[in-house]
This record gives C-alpha cells, sequence and structure tokens, in this order.
C-alpha cells in the first residue's frame, strides 16, 4: 500500500514571526531575526546574538500560559505550532477518527536549568569547584520534580497529542539537526502504509541558554561576529565563521489525499519525497565528499520517482560553518551534475539562525510558502563569493520563480542526512517512474 500524503495545515514559530504571512514577508524582504542575546546574561560570554523568538505567548493561540509555565521553551513553540496546524486544518472539528490520528515530532534536549545546578554546586564549595558532597543536597533543592519531567525530549509531543485527543502513532526524533525532516519524512510514511490517516508532524527546539551556546562555541560551530548579529551568519559566502543559534518550530498536518478530500480540507501541498542516509564517518565532521547527504537527495528523488532536473528549488542546510557548505555544495553537485547550476538554492538560517532539531521543519515551511508564492527567498550576508561554492545561492534579493518541485535538506552532527522533497498539488500523481540522467 502506497497512499498519497498531502499537507492540509501549517503552524509556525520562529523569530521571524508566529504565522507564515509574518514569516513569509520577513524572509522576502531578507530581513534578518538575529539580535543580541536576552535569555541570559551573555555579557562573559565569547557569543552575544542568537536568534530569539520575541514577544510572543501561548494566549495567541488561546492557551493560558501559567498552564504552561514549568515547561522548556521548546514545548510552548511546539503548542503554538502544533494548535496553529490543527486549526488550520479543522482538526478539532470531530471528524477524525482519534485512533488514525498521531504525532511525530523531532525535539531534543532541555538543558535550561542544568547550568544553574551546576553553577550553584561550585558555588557551595566556595572555590568555585565541584564538589560530588554538594550534587544530592543542591539537586534536592534545585529541581522541581514537576518542571523536571518536562524535559524529556518526548513531553512536547505527548502534550500535543492529549491536546488533540491524538491516539495514533506517537513518535519523537532525535538525530540532532535532521530530526524534524526525519520526523516528517518517517509521518508520512506512517500515512502511506495505512497506519494513520492523518499526523502532526514537524519539530520544535531552542538551545539559547549558557549550556547550548557554551557546547556549540566549544565545537567551534558558532559565529562570534558579536558586533554586528544581523549579518553574522553568511551561508556559503568565503567570509564564513559559524552559525548563529536559533530556536523555534514548524508543525504541519500531513494527511492520505482521500481523507482530505472527503473533509474538504484545504491542500497546501503535496509531500511527494523523503530520503535518509548516515555518513558512517564522524561524529561531528560530514563526509568529505558528502556521501551521507547526496545519498538522501538521491533516495527522496527516487522516492518521489522524480528526474534531478524537475527540482525548482533547494532550501539548503546552509550552516554558515566552512567545512558544512563546501561540503553541501558538493554533495548537491554530485547529485544534479551540471543541472546544479540552474537550480536557485537558498539558506533560510541566514535570517532565521540554527534552529537545531527543529530546523528542518521550519525550512520544510519555506518550500511551502515557496511554492504558494512563487518566489524563492534570499540568502542574506552574501557578499564575498567562495570558489568552492559557486552555485546560485540567490544572493540577497528574493526572485520571482514558479516552483513545482522542491527539495530541502538537513545535516546532522552524528553524520545523519535527510531530505524531503513538496510538490504543487496536481489532481493527477506529480511523480512518475523516471529515467534516471546520469549525475
Amino acid at each position: 500500500m502506497s497512499r498519497r500524503v498531502v499537507i492540509t495545515g501549517v503552524g509556525c514559530v520562529t523569530p521571524l514571526g508566529a504565522t507564515t504571512e509574518s514569516v513569509w514577508q520577513g524572509l522576502t524582504e531578507g530581513r534578518s531575526g538575529i539580535g543580541p542575546l536576552t535569555l541570559f546574561d551573555a555579557s562573559q560570554f565569547p557569543v552575544k546574538i542568537a536568534a530569539e523568538v520575541r514577544d510572543w505567548s501561548l494566549a495567541d493561540v488561546g492557551e493560558n500560559p501559567s498552564r504552561w509555565e514549568h515547561c522548556p521553551r521548546q514545548t510552548t513553540f511546539a503548542l503554538g505550532a502544533g494548535i496553529k496546524a490543527a486549526t488550520m486544518a479543522c482538526i478539532p472539528d470531530g471528524r477524525i477518527d482519534p485512533a488514525r490520528l498521531g504525532v511525530y515530532l523531532g525535539c531534543g534536549e532541555a538543558f535550561e536549568d542544568f547550568p544553574r545546578f551546576i553553577r550553584s554546586i561550585c558555588d557551595a564549595s566556595g572555590a568555585g569547584e565541584f564538589e560530588s558532597a554538594n550534587f544530592t543536597e543542591t539537586a534536592l533543592r534545585i529541581f522541581d520534580p514537576d518542571a523536571e519531567r518536562e524535559y524529556l525530549p518526548n513531553t512536547p509531543v505527548s502534550h500535543l497529542a492529549a491536546l488533540l485527543n491524538a491516539q495514533g502513532p506517537n513518535a519523537n526524533c532525535i538525530a540532532a539537526c535532521v530530526s524534524s525532516a526525519q520526523a516528517v519524512g518517517e509521518a508520512a510514511r506512517l500515512i502511506r502504509h495505512g497506519d494513520a490517516d492523518v499526523m502532526l508532524a514537524g519539530g520544535a527546539h531552542s538551545t539559547i541558554h549558557p549550556f547550548g551556546v557554551t557546547g556549540f562555541h566549544r565545537l567551534s560551530a558558532l559565529s562570534t561576529r558579536n558586533e554586528a548579529p544581523s549579518t553574522a551568519i553568511r551561508p556559503f559566502d568565503r567570509e564564513r565563521d559559524g552559525f548563529v543559534i536559533g530556536e523555534g518550530a514548524a508543525i504541519f498536518v500531513m494527511e492520505e489525499l482521500e481523507h482530505a478530500r472527503g473533509r474538504g480540507a484545504e491542500i497546501w501541498a503535496e509531500f511527494t519525497g523523503y530520503g535518509s542516509a548516515q555518513d558512517a564517518y564522524r561524529i561531528t565532521d560530514t563526509h568529505p565528499q558528502g556521501e551521507g547527504t547526496s545519498i538522501a537527495i538521491q533516495r527522496a528523488l527516487d522516492n518521489a520517482q522524480l528526474n534531478s532536473d524537475e527540482i525548482n528549488y533547494i532550501n539548503a542546510h546552509g550552516s554558515g560553518t566552512v567545512l558544512n557548505d563546501k561540503v553541501e555544495t558538493l554533495a548537491i553537485k554530485r547529485v544534479f551534475g551540471e543541472q546544479a547550476y540552474r537550480i536557485p538554492i537558498s539558506s533560510s538560517k541566514s535570517m532565521l539562525g540554527h534552529s537545531t532539531t527543529a530546523c528542518g521543519a521550519i525550512e520544510l515551511a519555506v518550500c511551502l510558502m515557496t511554492i504558494r508564492h512563487g518566489v524563492v527567498p534570499p540568502t542574506i550576508n552574501y557578499t564575498t563569493p567562495d570558489p568552492e561554492c559557486d552555485l546560485d545561492y540567490v544572493p540577497n534579493v528574493a526572485r520571482e520563480s514558479p516552483c513545482r518541485h522542491v527539495l530541502s535538506e538537513s545535516i546532522g552532527f552524528g553524520g545523519q542526512n535527510a531530505a524531503v522533497i513538496v510538490s504543487r498539488f496536481d489532481e493527477r500523481a506529480p511523480g512518475r517512474v523516471a529515467t534516471r540522467r546520469a549525475a
């Protein structure tokens, strides 16, 4: 059994806004969501910038914020995006069998309270050193059991299922920066294989806390252009020096086509392709030849039954690190050959920052808006071409470009890769048994 999967609802919470309209306007205007870090005192940190979600509350979607005050930011983002998507798709109207409605997210670890705990243990010694004797005493004093259970990565998916009475398949994927892209792809498989009719799929995350900033900086992954936050992250530019941490969520209602038709649901696009692959190389470095990335892209094309010359736009992982952008460019060339030079490619992270486990879902939302509006968003801060990154990255200015099939690919620490394809909805199946061209 292989059933067609369409997208009937989209919800997002991002540094550029919490509606598809505000996000799209910001992206097409080339506006940066990056600014000085305010969620904690970063004055003594080497990195003082982030792409924060500002001026947003669960009250905006009708929830009482005090009910969720013990939850980490990623949970509130997931609930906000999920409620928006479900409302758009009319999920709460009671016409969906709860046992056929599931949730599959890609949410990560939440360490928001951990740095305070470690600091308190060290402070208790009077010498700023860790003392194991203080561990239990300090933990019992600082940690609130009701709050701590909320820091498990699977709590957002459980809360969303409870809110929507989704009694079908329920899972959370943790695969670093690939998590939410993989969650969306696996959710589509569940629908295609008949295990569910409707899935809420996507992801949420926030690592804008002392532990997250310190960890990524120690990996030499973050830009330190603190004096110019809006131009700090420069994907594919020769002067790039790392990414900027972002946060947020994007969640979609994915639905079997006939089920959506039966409800009279509006169809945003069709989910046509998904591929996943592992570099099996190193924990932090991608394969130098882009092996896993190119395999994931090719598998997504095969799954969609599309030729490589049928992709009209690629939303790249485009993290802005020296190694990643070079290898990603190489992987795209391996799959698309000379056609790679004719495909518009851009990095939404240049404006939204890198939202870690949520980035794949947020960037898929950008792909849906690209199809809907026929405009390709730019890669901002692209000023100095890199000979090793020589493709069309849509520099600095959005471009009108009608798109039928668009690809989004994600690359994660640990070597995981994922690629997804969405297509403008056509009553006829948009893919076909493709005659492969040599890449």
